[in-house]
Order: structure tokens, then sequence, then C-alpha cells
């Protein structure tokens, strides 16, 4: 089999996901040894969680490594190319609900024995702190942006190689600073693939998969990333 920017970002997909929704796993679910490390864990591991998609993605072909269809969709506004976005976009969703499928296994004894529905959706998709319509779309928006802007900056000189390192902990900032109202999508395939793998799989004493909610971390970064490449065409960076 040979590589491909579809492969890349599929399976750096997958490891974004399996990492970021298992170290959630890793502090919600009971009797894991993680089991209430905190905020502080969670987005430590997201970080590296991102860091170690991105490389993979290189590895297996997608040098690009987008692995967000708000970042793909900003890059196709910002360069006027849009071949790339359908098929970016289904490679991410899949592979998102791949690495949720991964994360369910690992965590296999563990979900009969969490009693929290909340908890257990929470793995695999975000929910708001206080659920508020444009609070929480702005919150998406702005928390975006910054990934965008800040991300394209560190790959203005690509031939460093810090570029992954560098997005990891921008990520690690944003969910630190920006987190706290939404968990932080930022990227509609993050929350979309596992949202779906949460309905479709057999969890234990699983609850409702909140579909109400589910709309903002999609709309949400998808705003963010057009503006953000708004900006940068607007200041030809």
């Amino acid at each position: 089999m040979e590589t491909s920017n579809f492969i890349g970002e599929l399976i750096g997909t997958a490891v974004l996901i399996l990492l970021g929704d298992g170290v959630v796993a890793n502090v919600l679910l009971k009797n894991s040894k993680g089991e209430n490390a905190g905020w502080i864990a969670i987005t430590a591991g997201w970080a590296f969680a991102v860091m170690s998609g991105i490389f993979v993605a290189q590895k297996f072909g997608s040098a690009a490594a987008h692995l967000n269809p708000a970042v793909t969709v900003a890059m196709a506004v910002k360069t006027g190319d849009w071949s790339n976005v359908a098929p970016f976009i289904a490679a991410q969703l899949i592979g998102a609900f791949i690495g949720a499928v991964l994360v369910w296994v690992v965590y296999l004894p563990h979900w009969s024995i969490t009693e929290d529905k909340g908890a257990k959706l929470g793995i695999f998709a975000t929910a708001p702190a206080v659920r508020h319509t444009t609070g929480n779309i702005l919150s998406e928006v702005i928390g975006t942006i910054v990934l965008i802007l800040a991300s394209s900056s560190f790959y203005s000189t690509p031939e460093s190689g810090y570029g992954p390192l560098l997005v990891g902990f921008l990520v690690w900032s944003i969910g630190l600073s920006l987190g706290g109202p939404t968990g932080y999508a930022i990227n509609p395939a993050r929350d979309f693939g596992p949202r779906i793998a949460h309905a479709i799989l057999p969890i234990s004493g699983k609850g409702a998969n909140d579909w109400g909610y589910a709309w903002i971390p999609i709309v949400g970064p998808i705003i963010g990333g057009v503006i953000a490449a708004l900006l940068m065409n607007a200041f030809h960076v």
C-alpha cells in the first residue's frame, strides 16, 4: 500500500482522537489509574495528542496534516484551492470515528462500572459548562481563530521541523486559557466523529448523545477558520 494525503489525514486523526479522548477516559472512568487527575492532565494529553497526530499524518503522506475540517476550510479560503476539502474532511471524520472506537476498546472493562452517563458522553464529545448558544459559539470561534493564526505562523519556516511540537503547545495553551466554556472542540471532526461512535457503540450504561448541542462544535470552528483565513488574506500573511 502507498501513503497518501487521505491515508495521512485518516491515520493522523485516528491517533489524535485515540490519545485525546483517551486521556479524558483515563480521568473520568471509574477505577482507571488516572481517575480524577483533572483538567491539567486532560489539556496536556490533548496537546501531546495533537502533536503526535500531526507527526503521524505527515509520516503517512499528508504533508499538510490538517486533522481538522476547520483548518482545511481555512486553507481553502486562504488559497482559493478547494480540491482537498472533501477528501480531507472525509478522512478526518473516518479517522476520528476509528480513534473513538479504539478508546472504547482500550477502556472496555471500565464503562460498566462508571455510572455517570454525562461523563461517558464527555469522553467522546464536548459539552458546554454553561449552555448559552451565543457564548458557546463565540468561544469556539475565538479558540479556532487563535489555533489557525498561531499554527500558521509556526509553519512560516517549515524546514525547522518544530511545527508539530509548537502546535501541541498551542493546543495546550488554548485548553488552559480558553477551554473552560465549551471544552474547546476547535475541530468539527474531533467532536462529530466520536459523537457518532458514542451513538453506535454498545457502551454499557450510556445516555443520550446531546445532538441538540452537536452543531455548535461544527459551526463555531468553521466560522473561526473562515475568519482566520480572511484575516491572513487581508494582511497578506
